[in-house]
């Protein structure tokens, strides 16, 4: 029964895809898709902020009732402690306002722009396999509130898959670009570190921020790099182009940089293996939705995919997250 899902997930897909990606005999079909005006770059930027906004979920508690413990809409479970929360160094008493995030599939993680990349040793990009992505910040008055003990999550392992003793703790990193690193925590230990226990996550955080719950995606294929042609007037301002691995569905790899000159995103590690089954999406903005396409790819050495503003169509935001995580 699980194949047969599996098949017609695949089927179904794979007919949307190649209805958006191959031009229609309606010239006046065509005649709309060559005349699309490309976003601005803050058209773009708004609609990622609105999925920011729909994924985000606020709580308001007592500092002074010490230990707080807090329950999210998916069962991660936020164990805080409000004596520890400072302002600018001194305690914090009274009302505090905690907004919290939490990403477990690769629509919600696109739509969002929270790719699961994480730094190599030597400095590389490469995809990772989440856990669960969060943000956490608390606030007073507006105001942005540190602590001195850290934090606790408690994540069911179900909501990806089953419980996986490699993960470790990762945190966010978001440059001038927008663009979301994720760097392994070091810490002292007890501090910064996921222990697994039975079906869930354990992660001790040291402070606010991005968290991830990961580990590296592994495959020991020749790796090549990548680059993809967005169509005309689009590039890394008002576009963006991601990697959906076939059999991952809580990793989502994008190319973060862009070749002014060429006009072409690139994946310029070099870490993706050659042979892998996956689909390149490209997106971005078209009067308040989304505008996309997206292609199945067997990744070949030095590949350059080229998409056609003739190959995209549009849609909402949960119509996107559904074909994403839809992917095989």
């Amino acid at each position: 029964m699980k194949h047969l899902k599996t098949i017609l997930g695949t089927f179904f897909i794979s007919t949307m895809v190649f209805t958006s990606c191959n031009p229609n005999d309606d010239g006046d079909n065509i005649t709309q898709q060559n005349n699309v005006t490309p976003a601005t770059e803050a058209q773009f930027k708004n609609i990622r902020d609105e999925a920011i906004s729909n994924h985000t979920q606020n709580f308001i508690f007592n500092a002074d009732d010490g230990n707080i413990s807090l329950t999210s809409d998916n069962g991660v479970q936020i164990n805080i402690n409000g004596n520890c929360l400072t302002l600018n160094g001194n305690p914090v008493t009274g009302q505090v306002d905690l907004e919290y995030i939490e990403l477990f599939d690769k629509g919600s993680m696109l739509t969002t722009n929270k790719p699961t990349m994480g730094t190599l040793p030597n400095g590389d990009k490469s995809l990772l396999i989440s856990g669960g992505e969060f943000f956490i910040e608390a606030t007073q008055n507006g105001n942005q509130l540190a602590t001195n003990c850290g934090l606790q999550l408690i994540i069911p392992a179900s909501l990806t898959g089953e419980a996986d003793p490699l993960m470790s703790l990762w945190e966010g990193e978001i440059d001038t670009e927008d663009n979301l690193t994720w760097n392994e925590v070091d810490g002292p230990a007890q501090e910064g570190e996921v222990f697994v226990e039975g079906n869930e996550y354990y992660g001790l955080l040291q402070g606010f921020g991005w968290t991830n719950v990961d580990r590296f995606y592994s495959d020991t294929r020749p790796k090549t790099e990548l680059l993809v042609q967005a169509p005309n007037g689009y590039n890394f301002s008002n576009s963006a182009v991601y990697l959906s691995y076939d059999g991952e569905d809580s990793g989502l790899a994008s190319l973060d940089t862009y070749d002014n000159t060429l006009n072409l995103f690139s994946e310029h590690y070099g870490q993706i293996p050659i042979g892998l089954e996956c689909h390149i999406i490209f997106v971005t903005e078209d009067n308040g939705v989304w505008r996309y396409a997206i292609k199945p790819v067997t990744i070949a050495a030095n590949s350059t995919i080229v998409f056609t503003i003739q190959e995209t169509t549009i849609g909402t935001e949960a119509t996107l997250t559904a074909l994403i995580n839809g992917l095989p």
